[in-house]
């Protein structure tokens, strides 16, 4: 019989991002990947969406009980296939962060599917009245059924009107357009000096591409693996991430390409 402590499961995997588009429909101020278009053309974002043969593919892969969430740097509301997709995904918990432009729109593909569905919120936005009222309207069809609303208000966003509203209010430090460093708030770090992500989380991008955490990462320094090549199984035990665990825990992280200029340690912090 084959010793059991040698088969590989996803320990320690709590959180999966599945990027199912990287496309957008908002021009939101603080977006980093506003900046690339413009300033770095020369790294400029591909976007599109992830073939419905890999989203299936992976969620034949994951655990059950694990949070999916079913964004990256894009609005996956714009999957054309996006209802079909998230069916595949009815052994795990499913989210998503949104800006609401389509949820109405797509009301019979996120209603009884999703288990929660967050708002983002960013401060200064000239169509967050537009936001508020298709939100309404969402809650006034959906009555009681799921998914419950979060509404994620980013620093210098006004949050009283949104208080109103069933569901939960949760504040967030807001970061540099370039990555998750130059927040004016020092980002809560664990007492036990490593970052929660590196242990529990993967995102895979459109295109199946594996990184350690969901930070914004244009140059793809935090790629670990590809999901088109080899199973999710092998990329989460995979030599590259238990070289940047040991490094973590010995405290270098400026040896870890993303890590060395990241400020977020894994917990997500208020203003």
């Amino acid at each position: 019989m084959a010793n059991k402590r040698n088969i590989k499961c996803f320990d320690g995997l709590i959180n999966v991002n599945v990027e199912l588009s990287s496309r957008c429909n908002k021009n939101c101020w603080m977006c980093g990947r506003r900046l690339i278009d413009k300033k770095y053309p020369e790294i400029a974002l591909n976007y599109g969406d992830m073939k419905v043969e890999l989203v299936e593919s992976i969620a034949k892969q994951l655990p059950e009980n694990i949070v999916v969430q079913f964004h990256n740097n894009g609005e996956s509301l714009l999957h054309p296939e996006f209802g079909k997709c998230i069916k595949f995904y009815k052994r795990q918990i499913r989210t998503m962060d949104t800006n609401g432009k389509l949820i109405v729109k797509k009301f019979d593909e996120i209603v009884d599917e999703l288990d929660t569905l967050t708002i983002s919120v960013i401060p200064n936005d000239p169509e967050v009245d537009e936001q508020y009222e298709i939100v309404q309207q969402f809650l006034d069809m959906k009555g009681e059924r799921k998914p419950r609303l979060i509404y994620r208000c980013l620093e210098g966003a006004e949050t009283e009107r949104w208080e109103k509203l069933p569901g939960i209010v949760v504040k967030r430090l807001i970061h540099s357009p370039m990555g998750p460093h130059g927040y004016r708030k020092e980002p809560i770090i664990p007492e036990i000096g490593v970052c929660y992500d590196m242990f529990s989380h993967m995102s895979i991008d459109r295109f199946g591409k594996v990184s350690m955490c969901v930070r914004f990462d244009p140059y793809g320094v935090g790629i670990v693996g590809d999901c088109t090549k080899e199973p999710l199984i092998d990329i989460w035990h995979g030599e590259t991430l238990k070289e940047w665990r040991r490094l973590t825990v010995l405290g270098r992280r400026d040896k870890i390409p993303l890590c060395s200029n990241c400020h977020f340690w894994g917990v997500p912090s208020a203003p």
